[in-house]
C-alpha cells in the first residue's frame, strides 16, 4: 500500500526554477494541476483520448516530445477487425497546442492530413479529428460531479510525470469512416482522456488498462509508478472516483497477448479478455515506442471505500503494454 496525500487546492506543477513543486504530489478528484514546465530536456505534452461504442474503438493521440510531435487517428470496426490508422511525425511539434490545465482550453495537432481539435470547457469536451477516410465529430459531455484521477509520479525533483485518468466519460456525436456515418450514442459509448504533462526518464515502460460500463469504470496502471509511493489505480461509481493506493501485479502472456490477462493487487482482482490486439511502433532513432494495445472485456472485482464489492463483469475497453524510448 501507498500512503498518497489528497490534492484539494490548485497547485503548480513545477518551481520557478523547473524542478518538481513538492506541494503537487499527491492525487486529485479533478485536475488542479497547472503543468509550467519550462524548456526542453525530456519534457513531454499528450493528450490521448480513446473511445469505444458497440461498432468501433477510436484512438486519438497529440502529443509533444521535445524534438517531435507524434500523432495518430485510429479506428478499430469492432465487426471486421479491420483497422484504419494515421500516424504522422512533426518536427519540433509544429502547430500543436496544449493547455496548462486538464479540461480547459484548446488542444490542437496537425500534420499532412491529419488534425485534431479539442475544444474543452466546463461543461465538456468536444472531440473532431480528420485523416484519410475518417472524420471523428464527437462531445464528452462532463456530468456534475463527475471525478477524474490526477496523479503526479515523482521519480526525482527533475523526472516526474503529472497524469489525468478520466475514464466512464459519455460521448456522442458522429464517426464516418470511408464515406459511411456511424452515429455514437451516449447511452453505450464510453471515452477516456488520458492527459500527461511531465519531464521523463528516457527509457520506461508501462501497463495501462481502463474499462467502462454504466454506472461503473476501472483505471489500472503499473509498472512506470513502481517504488515511487504514487499508484494510478482508482475505481469510479457513478462518477465518484474510489483512489486504490496499491501497487498491482500485471499477469499476461508476451507470446500470446490475446490470451486472459490478469490484474491483482489490494482491492483488486481483475481479469480482461481480448478480442483485438493493436500493434504500434515508431523508431526514429533516438526516439523509439512498441505498443501492443488489446482491446476487450472485463470482468473479476475490485473493492470500493466502504468495502464493497463491485463486480466488472461486461466493462469494455482495453489493457496495453508500452515500451518508450524518448
Amino acid at each position: 500500500m501507498t500512503h498518497e496525500r489528497e490534492i484539494t487546492e490548485p497547485v503548480d506543477l513545477c518551481l520557478p526554477d523547473g524542478r518538481l513543486n513538492p506541494a503537487a504530489v499527491g492525487w486529485s478528484r479533478r485536475p488542479l494541476h497547472r503543468a509550467n514546465l519550462r524548456g526542453w530536456g525530456r519534457v513531454k505534452r499528450w493528450e490521448y483520448w480513446g473511445i469505444v461504442t458497440p461498432t468501433h474503438v477510436v484512438g486519438l493521440v497529440a502529443s509533444s516530445l521535445d524534438y517531435a510531435g507524434v500523432h495518430s487517428v485510429y479506428v478499430l470496426d469492432r465487426r471486421t477487425r479491420v483497422e484504419t490508422d494515421t500516424e504522422v511525425v512533426v518536427p519540433f511539434a509544429r502547430g500543436t497546442a496544449f493547455p496548462a490545465v486538464s479540461g480547459a482550453g484548446e488542444v490542437r495537432a496537425t500534420g499532412g492530413r491529419l488534425a485534431i481539435d479539442v475544444d474543452q470547457r466546463p461543461g465538456g469536451s468536444t472531440i473532431r479529428a480528420t485523416a484519410p477516410g475518417v472524420e471523428v465529430d464527437l462531445e464528452a459531455p462532463l456530468p456534475p460531479g463527475h471525478e477524474s484521477l490526477g496523479v503526479v509520479v515523482p521519480w526525482s525533483t527533475r523526472r516526474f510525470q503529472y497524469t489525468v485518468k478520466d475514464v466512464g466519460r459519455p460521448v456522442r456525436g458522429t464517426l464516418r469512416v470511408d464515406g459511411t456515418a456511424y452515429r455514437v450514442s451516449a447511452e453505450e459509448s464510453f471515452a477516456v482522456l488520458d492527459h500527461g504533462r511531465g519531464k521523463w526518464p528516457y527509457a520506461i515502460s508501462w501497463n495501462w488498462a481502463a474499462g467502462s460500463g454504466p454506472g461503473r469504470a476501472i483505471q489500472l496502471g503499473g509498472r512506470w509508478t513502481d517504488g515511487t509511493g504514487s499508484t494510478e489505480n482508482g475505481l469510479f461509481l457513478d462518477g465518484r472516483l474510489h483512489k486504490i493506493g496499491a501497487e498491482l501485479t500485471w499477469r499476461y502472456d508476451r507470446t500470446d497477448r490475446l490470451r486472459p490477462w490478469r490484474i491483482t493487487g489490494d482491492r483488486v482482482d481483475a481479469r480482461f479478455h481480448p478480442f483485438h490486439e493493436r500493434v504500434a511502433r515508431t523508431n526514429l532513432g533516438v526516439l523509439a515506442n512498441e505498443t501492443h494495445q488489446c482491446f476487450g472485456h472485463f470482468s473479476g472485482w475490485a473493492r470500493a471505500d466502504d468495502g464493497e464489492r463491485v463486480d466488472l463483469d461486461g466493462l469494455v475497453g482495453w489493457a496495453e503494454e508500452a515500451r518508450n524510448r524518448w
